[in-house]
């Protein structure tokens, strides 16, 4: 198998990869945990990472993100090679995460909690000694933000009020306050009953037209029905890429799986 085939000359009318790696590679002492990975995360898409556990793809996604630094390799975020940079200093340049532990404030209304978010990119972040009375003026971007995630109607609401999929809505309303370039997911549907599951993929999918998103989820019916470009791993390395239904009818995919790939999560 050829873990890493070059990349394709660009195609004129291809997407805008806003965020690519080449020859990603992470080593912990004599383990190789990613092993000379190249993505292209491009403007308007979803790109899901899949794998088996223990596939890498964790690794790959706290490289991409500064929070770890990788052993060999480059990435480039919109032209500009970050792979020296840190996780606030790629943030300030419109990279941004959700975790996998929603991270929201539960004793502060919606509305609030957009607004504390939208602090940074109205240039109030360093006024955190001020009331929130002080936020009112960003009132109207904060309810158009809660309107884009269905929320509008609870925005009085406290965070702590909400069920665990919409205090995932809020997350994601908080973070587009940020104006991210890229949108990095790390499971988003973990733990989400049938519902906000629903509620969300369609959330993200509407999401990833203004922005590149990448998205680690073991919910491969979700990935099947949102995902623009897939990147299987296995054992650090890519396996297979393409499309799902690309991906999905490799044997080596399959193999990989041993038959889960028709399992939700």
């Amino acid at each position: 198998m050829t873990n890493n085939p070059a990349a394709a000359p660009a195609d004129a009318g291809a997407p805008r990869a806003v965020l690519s790696a080449r020859g990603l590679t992470k080593r912990f002492g004599p383990f190789t945990a990613v092993n000379n990975v190249d993505l292209d995360v491009c403007h308007g898409r979803i790109h899901a990472l899949i794998g088996p556990n223990g596939a890498g793809k964790s690794t790959v996604f706290n490289l991409l993100t500064k929070f770890l630094k990788p052993t060999e390799g480059r990435i480039v975020l919109d032209g500009t090679d970050i792979t020296a940079m840190d996780p606030a200093s790629v943030a300030r340049m419109g990279m941004v995460r959700s975790f996998q532990i929603s991270a929201t404030f539960g004793d502060m209304t919606l509305l609030d909690n957009v607004r504390v978010a939208l602090q940074r990119p109205n240039n109030m972040s360093r006024q955190f000694w001020r009331s929130l009375i002080s936020l009112d003026r960003l009132n109207r971007q904060a309810m158009e933000l809660l309107d884009r995630v269905g929320l509008a109607d609870m925005a009085q609401l406290r965070a702590n009020n909400l069920s665990y999929g919409r205090k995932r809505a809020l997350e994601i309303a908080t973070t587009l306050a940020l104006e991210p370039r890229v949108l990095l997911l790390d499971e988003p549907l973990a733990g989400m009953g049938q519902e906000d599951v629903e509620h969300m993929a369609k959330l993200i999918k509407t999401v990833s037209r203004d922005c590149a998103l990448v998205m680690v989820e073991h919910n491969l019916k979700v990935v099947g029905d949102i995902g623009d470009d897939i990147t299987v791993l296995q054992r650090g390395e890519i396996l297979a890429r393409g499309d799902y239904a690309t991906v999905s009818a490799d044997p080596r995919v399959r193999e990989a799986y041993m038959g889960s790939e028709d399992d939700s999560h």
